[in-house]
């Protein structure tokens, strides 16, 4: 049970839309209920970071953690060189061992901060499929357990039969991934007493495989139980290859501003769904947060509270002042206060132009300075200017011969220049002549 009104785990989940169908809910909730039990997902180590998509599986492990229960992290070093067919239209590149090794250690790295590898008795244990597939010749392997999955049952997978459908095919190299991941839960469940396996909904195929492989190998029950896709702007699955806005959790790819902006944006009709999906708030206290949503839309608190919960998740809650001081730039707020830090946020966000300090100095007219920022022209500026367009640190600027000096720098080394309401750049001072 959890602390969620009295909930079963897996009806918390479902409540929180975290459930799209499990193998045996009945069966599942009593081994939950019985005692705790290990569980695991799979990561795909195709990049050296994680993206948006991959809070789906995360969120799955961090709740049964958090409900007492050890979650195993498997990254894919060995089926991660074939590819999963699920989901996709074409035959993946393949992996060279080089870009491979690279890529496991800044996943290692990012769910370090997303889950407990720490506690005696739920921390979390990072395992590479390599490890144990590493010393199996592809004959034992094919006398072992390839012989317990028919052709026909794989190629029933819904994974394998749009790929068989499409006009380039599969190869038996991808083909095999389903055998291969089938295996990992059987191996796991020996090793570690690993009961379940969660994922996206897309991964149910290969989740079932592992539960009838386990029964044809004379192993015990094992279980699988995958969360709906989390779909970007298209309706695609969110993920490296998604033809959609790409989401990463690594900060040098997509910073912490950028990262709070994703979810701060989100529409009126996703922002309850995710926030219950994401947020480790309570049901309740979620609830109260979508009242005070609906009871005044346009301070979008619900928006709000999901980019907080997220960004201080994945980016630590550190992030949170920072970014929001950040904002305050992007939306014509009150600057005072702010420090290289919080503008820092939004350098490559909002596009930067450099300056030296010797310009500013000497005294940098405004007109030249936002026809090197804003404007395509002097001439154009001037007209800003003069039309009352032209801002500098969000306070707006109409004098055609004012100077921008070292006094107008807004933190150490930065100061702001916008031109209407939303065409800003950020203007770095070097120390350069």
């Amino acid at each position: 049970m959890t602390a969620e009104t009295g909930m079963s785990l897996v009806d918390e989940l479902e409540a929180r839309g975290l459930l799209a169908t499990t193998t045996d809910r009945a069966g599942l909730s009593a081994l939950l209920a019985k005692e705790p039990i290990a569980l695991y997902a799979g990561y795909d180590p195709t990049s050296a970071s994680l993206h948006v998509g991959n809070l789906v599986p995360t969120i799955l492990l961090k709740r049964f953690q958090l409900a007492g229960h050890r979650p195993i992290v498997v990254v894919g070093g060995a089926t991660g060189m074939i590819g999963d067919p699920s989901g996709k239209s074409d035959e993946r590149n393949l992996l060279d061992d080089t870009t491979l090794q690279a890529n496991l250690a800044g996943i290692r790295g990012q769910l370090s901060r997303l889950l407990d590898f720490e506690d005696a008795g739920t921390g979390a244990l990072m395992t590479n499929n390599a490890d144990w597939t590493r010393g199996i010749s592809f004959l034992e392997f094919l006398r072992d357990v390839g012989k317990h999955l028919t052709v026909n049952y794989m190629t029933a997978k819904d994974s394998v039969k749009s790929r068989l459908e499409a006009e380039s095919g599969i190869s038996y190299t991808e083909f095999s991934y389903m055998l291969l991941q089938a295996y990992d839960f059987v191996h796991l469940s020996r090793a570690h007493a690993c009961r379940l396996q969660v994922g996206g909904s897309d991964q149910y195929g290969n989740i079932t495989a592992g539960c009838e492989l386990s029964r044809k190998m004379g192993g015990q029950q094992l279980f699988g139980l995958v969360a709906p896709l989390l779909l970007d702007s298209n309706g695609d699955k969110m993920g490296k290859t998604s033809t959609g806005e790409r989401i990463w959790l690594d900060p040098a790819k997509t910073g912490a501003y950028a990262f709070y902006q994703y979810w701060l944006n989100r529409s009126d009709e996703e922002v309850p769904r995710l926030l219950r999906m994401f947020s480790l708030r309570p049901l309740g206290e979620i609830a109260d947060v979508l009242a005070a949503h609906d009871a005044d839309r346009g301070k979008r608190a619900a928006n709000r509270e999901l980019a907080r919960d997220l960004t201080a998740w994945v980016h630590g809650a550190g992030a949170i002042p920072r970014v929001e001081s950040a904002s305050r730039v992007m939306f014509g707020g009150e600057l005072a206060g702010l420090t290289d830090a919080d503008l820092g946020e939004l350098v490559g966000t909002v596009p930067t132009v450099d300056i030296a300090r010797s310009e500013l100095e000497a005294g940098i007219a405004m007109a030249d300075l936002l026809a090197r920022t804003v404007c395509e022209s002097k001439g154009a500026a001037r007209r800003m200017l003069q039309q009352g367009g032209a801002y500098l640190n969000n306070v707006k600027v109409t004098e055609v011969e004012r100077k921008v000096g070292l006094g107008d720098l807004l933190t150490e080394t930065m100061l702001v220049v916008r031109g209407g309401k939303k065409d800003y750049r950020l203007v770095k001072v070097g120390a350069g002549s």
